[in-house]
């Protein structure tokens, strides 16, 4: 296996982009057939920055986030269907899709999150995540009997709190 252009831009390279990435000659799996998106899908560009025209920026973007998906597709081989609802498998080719598709965004100043990299986003979870449930679900509200009583005793405990500041400040009395 050859090496695959780089997930995120280098912002040390004297050259904004690599020529790999704008030529679309990267190497990869010799083979490598991964689904893309093109632009009549509904991807809309934002105002390019340089004095490149908006719709050089769109087609390199574009160009880009087609390379970051096949690196994706190569890094998931690696996944058994048995690791695929495993976080800790996945989140290295996950973060590295997801940090590839915004640096570039950023890079390009194309502006994140966009279409087309929500769209490749959608198409990851599509493709390999839609069988994951969780075994215990996550609850981020407390049981309603917690609740109630979480709500009730601050209500409950004013009233006999200012009570007691009323009756200690009735004593006349100067406290040291």
């Amino acid at each position: 296996m050859a090496p695959c252009p780089l997930p995120a831009p280098d912002p040390s390279s004297p050259c904004p982009l690599p020529s790999a990435a704008l030529l679309g000659t990267g190497l990869c799996h010799t083979g490598t057939e991964a689904e893309g998106f093109g632009q009549d899908n509904g991807t809309s560009p934002p105002v390019a920055m340089f004095n490149w025209t908006a719709q050089f920026v769109e087609e390199t973007y574009t160009n880009i986030t087609q390379k970051c998906w096949e690196f994706f597709v190569d890094l998931m081989r690696n996944v058994t269907a048995a690791e695929l609802c495993e976080w800790k498998v996945i989140s290295r080719p996950y973060s590295l899709l997801q940090a590839c598709l915004e640096g570039w965004a950023d890079h390009l100043h194309y502006g994140y999150p966009n279409a087309l990299a929500e769209q490749y986003i959608f198409q990851s979870h599509h493709r390999y995540f839609h069988n994951c449930t969780q075994e215990h679900p996550v609850y981020f509200d407390p049981p309603e009997d917690v609740l109630l009583a979480m709500i009730i005793a601050p209500i409950c405990l004013i009233p006999f709190l200012v009570t007691l500041v009323i009756w200690r400040s009735k004593d006349g009395k100067a406290q040291p």
